[in-house]
């Protein structure tokens, strides 16, 4: 495996220096459906606080907006920052700050922390950081996603299979339930809560 670059803000500047929506996250049906596959498998209609690391040019988040009274989204590039700033402006409970992910974490808890497309840049050493801060940052009511393209990318990023599995061993020591599991042709979808029960159980009160 090659070794990851030394700048990750570095790296991802240079794809959105190239164009503004490199990974075509306006444009790409695979984009839009991805989303709304997420956003189809939260348990919850509504959360109090949420956050969204390596939210990119912002359009998961534009998605996940109306469900949460508050969201924070961060990223590593400056560029898509501001790139998010503007997706976001409508939105006044939406704040996007750039923040190192995983050496720079946000203060507090949260009851839904979305983890897509990010988790297998920040190298062996980065991703169970990354799942340890996530699972430990997690109300008790909360929940926890994480999604990853399927078809590989650059040389020194980790496979989506040993991200989920990273992600999954996390969970279990936090004591979280797997709810939602997915592996469509194109990419990983996994939810995990500390309810186990099901959306319908959930709303008949058992």
């Amino acid at each position: 495996m090659e070794s990851t670059p030394s700048s990750f803000a570095g790296y991802f500047d240079a794809q959105f220096a190239r164009d503004a929506d490199p990974w075509r996250y306006r444009t790409s049906w695979y984009e839009a459906r991805k989303r709304a596959l997420t956003l189809a498998a939260l348990p919850r209609d509504r959360y109090r606080r949420a956050f969204e690391p390596g939210c990119a040019t912002g359009e998961l988040s534009a998605a996940l907006a109306p469900r949460c009274e508050a969201l924070l989204c961060a990223d590593f590039a400056p560029r898509a920052v501001q790139i998010a700033r503007l997706r976001l402006a409508a939105f006044e409970h939406v704040r996007v700050e750039r923040l190192a992910i995983p050496d720079e974490w946000p203060i507090g808890r949260f009851d839904l922390i979305v983890v897509s497309e990010i988790a297998y840049y920040v190298g062996e050493a980065g991703c169970p950081a990354l799942a340890a801060l996530a699972t430990s940052t997690l109300e008790a009511d909360g929940t926890l996603v994480c999604c990853h393209w399927r078809h590989g990318g650059e040389a020194w990023m980790l496979d989506s299979g040993d991200v989920h599995d990273i992600f999954a061993s996390q969970a279990q020591r936090a004591a979280l339930h797997r709810v939602v599991h997915t592996e469509d042709a194109d990419f990983l979808l996994d939810v995990w809560s500390a309810d186990p029960l099901s959306v319908a159980r959930r709303e008949r009160g058992r």
